[in-house]
């Protein structure tokens, strides 16, 4: 029996090919609108993990001091019971007190690695060189550690290598000067840098510095109590040979103290300005700001009088500008006396490595930003400024903005181009969006920062601070007040401490 079907007569069926083509073009257009919203679907609100450099950070927790990494990882389980220094976040090298006797004043260290393995040997003690800036800021001096043995102390770089023989009655810094450190043997005092290479030797009385510059030299007082300046250079700028010389210096010149008078001296023995002044407050070039019966003026170098000492105070600007007060409050002139900022300012701050300055009026939260041109650029509140990356964030009619160092508006996505998130706020609520401008994290917040350097950022709600890691997933919900916090910061689950100084991150 013949299969039944449909005979297509003329041989094999034809196909309408300007159909099937069409057929076959709407199903690739309905794929790929799938595809795309399917993938849209996917990425919406996502971003990749920021990377970040590896550093470590003293934890405390339980009572115990330990270590983490910036991935907040615990490297040094926290079983220490006094504060982990690390004198450089970005080196394992970890140093350690134990069996702590307060009666006896004695205690153990040991320098370990993020092995845990002990790296340092053969001295009584291993400490790091603490420094303080003028605002009492604590730093240690980079790679270089003071060790002790049989009573007397020496310097070891982080590797352990000998930069200074254990033969030194004391080894300390010269404090708010990097990399200059002082050294007493036979009850003198010579100075060293951070290689334990000999900058003066040990055969003065005493050793100061001329300034935070280390550029700037030192001032000696030998045995005679004479006094005179050392150079980092390790020459003798200045030969013990004076009364006194002061905390100044500019353009190669000191002002020193002879038979009772002050004045300024050269390297090269020239003196200026004799009895013309009882202090100098800068020297800048050919001009010096002096004090003389409580006025403060300009003289140059020739004594002639370049803006008359009649003013409260006086400090050297740029070029040939200075701040001056008048009245109690501050303004800006030049060598010409042309007053190119009025007197206005119950304080005027010159912020040099960004090139503005600052003036607070009386009775005003704000401050006015002025420019090199002496205009004022806008009013707010400095919350921010970053001169490695060029920008400040300043409150402005209660939002933060940002402005590039040429008072130019940007927006955070501009100037935090290593940030894979960034804090965005709408009707009132903190959140944040991706470089995209995508929403990752819903505006559910009711504060919070900036994404840090290590990919976390801070979020505050009902009153209590969390954090979220560089993808908005939330690492640790808000649960800590931090009410006492100057900083508020978070590495994963640890935040950071009351204690700047110290530097170090808890989870209580």
């Amino acid at each position: 029996m013949a299969s039944k079907g449909r005979r297509y007569e003329g041989g094999a069926p034809k196909l309408n090919i300007k159909k099937v083509v069409a057929v076959i073009i709407a199903i690739a257009v309905i794929i790929m609108v799938v595809v795309g919203i399917s993938k849209l679907a996917k990425g919406a609100g996502k971003t990749q993990e920021k990377t970040v450099a590896n550093a470590y950070f003293t934890v405390y927790t339980n009572g115990k001091w330990g270590v983490i990494n910036s991935k907040g990882e615990i490297v040094i389980e926290p079983e220490y019971e006094e504060t982990i220094i690390i004198p450089d976040s970005t080196k394992e090298v970890f140093l350690c007190t134990y069996d702590v006797n307060y009666q006896n004043n004695t205690f153990k260290t040991k320098v370990i690695n993020a092995k845990g393995e002990e790296v340092i040997t053969g001295y009584d003690t291993v400490q790091a060189l603490e420094n303080y800036d003028a605002s009492n800021n604590l730093w240690y001096e980079n790679d270089v550690l003071l060790v002790s043995k049989d009573g007397k102390f020496g310097l070891v770089d982080f590797k352990g290598k000998e930069l200074l023989p254990c033969e030194y009655e004391e080894i300390e810094t010269l404090k708010g000067v990097e990399n200059t450190i002082l050294t007493k043997k036979d009850a003198k005092y010579g100075l060293v840098d951070n290689i334990g290479s000999i900058i003066a030797q040990n055969e003065y009385k005493a050793i100061k510095p001329i300034s935070d510059r280390k550029e700037d030299g030192y001032i000696v007082t030998d045995t005679k109590n004479n006094v005179g300046v050392v150079s980092y250079d390790k020459t003798v700028a200045i030969e013990p040979k004076y009364e006194d010389i002061k905390t100044i210096y500019g353009d190669g010149k000191y002002v020193v103290k002879e038979d009772g008078k002050w004045q300024i001296v050269d390297k090269e023995g020239n003196a200026y300005l004799k009895g013309k002044f009882d202090e100098v407050i800068s020297i800048n070039g050919e001009n010096v700001i002096i004090e003389k019966d409580n006025q403060y003026g300009v003289m140059n170098l020739k004594g002639e009088t370049k803006i008359a000492l009649k003013y409260q105070d006086m400090s050297y600007l740029f070029d040939e500008n200075y701040i001056f007060q008048e009245d109690n409050q501050y303004g800006v002139m030049n060598l010409s006396g042309e007053v190119l900022l009025k007197p206005s300012y119950e304080s005027l701050i010159y912020r040099q490595e960004a090139g503005f300055l600052e003036g607070t009026k009386e009775k005003q939260t704000n401050t006015d930003f002025i420019g090199n041109d002496f205009s004022v650029k806008l009013s707010g509140i400095l919350s921010e400024l970053n001169t490695e990356n060029g920008y400040m964030k300043i409150r402005v009619d209660g939002e933060y903005k940002y402005y590039n160092f040429k008072f130019e508006e940007k927006t955070n996505t501009e100037l935090l181009t290593a940030n894979t998130l960034f804090l965005d706020k709408k009707n009132g609520k903190y959140g944040y969006v991706n470089k995209e401008g995508i929403v990752v994290v819903d505006y559910i917040y009711d504060d919070a920062t900036e994404q840090n350097e290590f990919g976390y950022s801070s979020i505050k709600q009902n009153g209590l601070w969390g954090c979220i890691d560089s993808t908005g997933q939330v690492v640790i919900a808000p649960a800590y007040e931090l009410e006492n916090n100057l900083v508020i910061e978070f590495i994963h689950k640890w935040h950071r401490g009351e204690d700047l100084n110290l530097n170090y991150y808890t989870d209580e």
